[in-house]
């Protein structure tokens, strides 16, 4: 599943593919805003792992499960 986050005062958004649900990277999301902070710890399916501090986050999309990309794709 591909997940984008946005961060605020970035320009940029975090991108990347996993193998966990969209259930349980929004289950993530939401424990840590009901803590009102703290870190939210994601691995891709590269085996890297991304601490997203909750309180930076301005968006989090959840995508379909992603197909193989061929060619010069962006």
């Amino acid at each position: 599943m591909e997940v984008r986050i946005g961060i605020k005062q970035s320009p940029r958004e975090l991108a990347f593919e996993t193998n966990a649900s969209a259930e349980e990277v929004r289950g993530l999301f939401e424990t840590a805003a009901a803590k009102d902070s703290g870190l939210v710890a994601l691995v891709d399916t590269k085996g890297r792992q991304y601490l997203v501090s909750a309180d930076s986050v301005t968006y989090v999309e959840l995508g379909g499960e992603a197909g193989r990309r061929v060619g010069f794709v962006s």
